[in-house]
């Protein structure tokens, strides 16, 4: 029976009934009433308890509801700055440009004292010498024809040839000649490569595949720079043949370059997405200071590190923004980009208004100052002091927001409530101490995963350039010959004499340790 609900109204009671019940258990005796009021008490009791279960489940969903608002609100105040969002998405309406978290130096602006300018110098044997000769006296107007030459001023103007109208054509003739002893007729060889009655040679070649994958030009744009500039008009499948060319070259060097990561004792690992086809795939870098390996996949995670191959076989430190998927592998130690760190704590900060989040920013730069500080000294280590008072202050503030971001309430439902990017960010940070302060405990580890996203980044531009890629072939090209590129660059070889070497069967092959 159903005496009364929130509010004190009764539901489902008969009035009457619960009167008459009444009476009968007084002419009953005290008993009767005795056994009355115990029913009516345990089904209040039990109507309490059913009341309170669902407040908690209200407040629980309120939590989570509130928790879900603070969410989508901070991502409409995310940009570039406080995410790891590209700074091309912030889009005309973001905040004014954050201030950089970089400490005024003190020093006046240009070139330091030991810097290696850029001057242009003077050549001692120019290709030509153009003579100026005044003509007449300025004082009296006498010619000066044979006056004796009493000093000479040299100015010198760099500048490029003007550029051909036409491309230079050299005519092969092999010729063939009949033996005066035999009559038998012998013909002359072409050269090696000179297979069609017309065709581009080599430089041709080098320098559309240098604008198509150095320089990121479409493929159109790139016939259309040669055919303009060099009177070369090349169709986009002479193109097309040339980077194949170049990429089948490039197979052992790539290789090569693989393995040269692999066997690396600091590696740093990145993906982004890219449109293949009109759908989405992943392009993967692993790289070094010295070497870039990229490779695509149709995924981001797991299934994909293991076909590229290099995770696998890593037994080194692998630097990366903490995707679940690279911690999975073991056999490697791990260290977490601290740049991604600063743009969440700054979220948190300004979005979440939470103090902790400031002091942690500037805890993580303090650090980063005393292992630069003490590596310029000659150092292997942070004193011991120093770096203890470190790593107390680092448990200390995370205790600070531990305590502003406690767990939530659980909601009845499955699976673990949401954290919310605050209380997230502190799990991490607290769980992964570790890999974020791997460049405290080992000078060999970088602070932050900027090697990767440089690296990475030149694919973006090429993405904002000529958009996705038609095809798997394509994508697969694009890679092989821009890490080669990218790791030319880092080697300081010449990269359009190595594309020509490349196209003429001996690519270069940069160090790979």
């Amino acid at each position: 029976m159903t005496v009364g609900g929130p509010g004190g109204h009764h539901r489902g009671v008969d009035r009457e009934r619960l009167r008459e019940e009444t009476l009968r258990a007084y002419q009953q005796g005290a008993d009767a009433v005795v056994r009355l009021v115990e029913r009516l008490v345990a089904t209040l009791a039990e109507q309490v308890a059913s009341v309170a279960a669902r407040v908690t489940v209200m407040e629980a969903e309120n939590a989570e509801l509130r928790a879900e608002n603070a969410e989508l609100r901070g991502r409409l105040g995310t940009d570039s700055h406080n995410s790891s969002k590209a700074p091309s998405s912030d889009g005309p309406e973001s905040r004014p440009r954050p201030k950089s978290r970089r400490e005024p130096s003190g020093r006046k602006s240009g070139g330091q004292p030991g810097h290696v300018g850029q001057t242009l110098r003077q050549v001692e044997t120019p290709d030509e010498i153009v003579v100026h000769a005044p003509l007449a006296c300025r004082g009296c107007g006498q010619r000066l024809d044979e006056a004796a030459v009493v000093r000479r001023e040299r100015r010198q103007v760099l500048d490029l040839p003007p550029v051909r109208v036409r491309v230079q054509v050299t005519e092969h003739q092999a010729e063939t000649r009949r033996c005066a002893g035999c009559g038998v007729e012998t013909s002359g060889p072409f050269p090696g490569g000179v297979e069609a009655p017309v065709q581009y040679g080599t430089g041709v070649a080098s320098l559309a595949v240098y604008l198509n994958q150095e320089q990121l030009l479409p493929e159109e744009r790139t016939c259309r720079v040669l055919a303009e500039v060099f009177g070369c008009p090349i169709s986009e499948a002479t193109l097309e043949r040339a980077v194949g060319t170049c990429h089948a070259e490039l197979a052992a060097v790539e290789a090569a370059i693989k393995q040269g990561v692999t066997e690396a004792k600091v590696v740093h690992f990145d993906e982004t997405g890219a449109r293949l086809g009109g759908k989405r795939f992943w392009l993967h870098v692993a790289s070094t200071a010295r070497l870039t390996f990229y490779a695509t996949h149709p995924k981001r995670g797991r299934e994909a590190m293991d076909a590229l191959g290099v995770l696998p076989a890593f037994r080194g430190r692998a630097v990366h923004d903490g995707l679940t998927s690279y911690r999975q592998y073991q056999d490697c130690t791990h260290a977490l980009c601290n740049a991604h760190h600063l743009r969440e704590l700054t979220f948190v900060e300004e979005q979440l208004k939470q103090a902790w989040a400031k002091d942690l920013k500037t805890l993580l730069l303090e650090i980063k100052q005393a292992v630069d500080e003490a590596r310029e000294h000659g150092l292997v280590a942070v004193p011991a002091r120093a770096k203890a008072d470190f790593l107390s202050r680092y448990e200390s503030i995370l205790t600070d927001g531990a305590r502003a971001n406690p767990p939530p309430a659980p909601t009845g439902k499955r699976g673990r409530p949401k954290r919310g990017k605050a209380g997230s960010l502190v799990d991490r940070l607290r769980t992964h101490q570790a890999e974020t302060l791997a460049f405290l405990e080992d000078f060999t580890v970088p602070f932050d995963n900027n090697q990767a996203e440089r690296d990475i980044r030149m694919t973006k531009v090429r993405q904002k350039i000529s958009g996705g890629f038609r095809t798997t072939t394509g994508a697969d090209r694009f890679s092989r010959i821009r890490g080669y590129i990218s790791t030319l660059r880092k080697q300081g070889i010449p990269t359009f004499a190595a594309l020509a070497n490349t196209l003429s069967g001996t690519p270069p092959m940069p160090a790979t340790t």
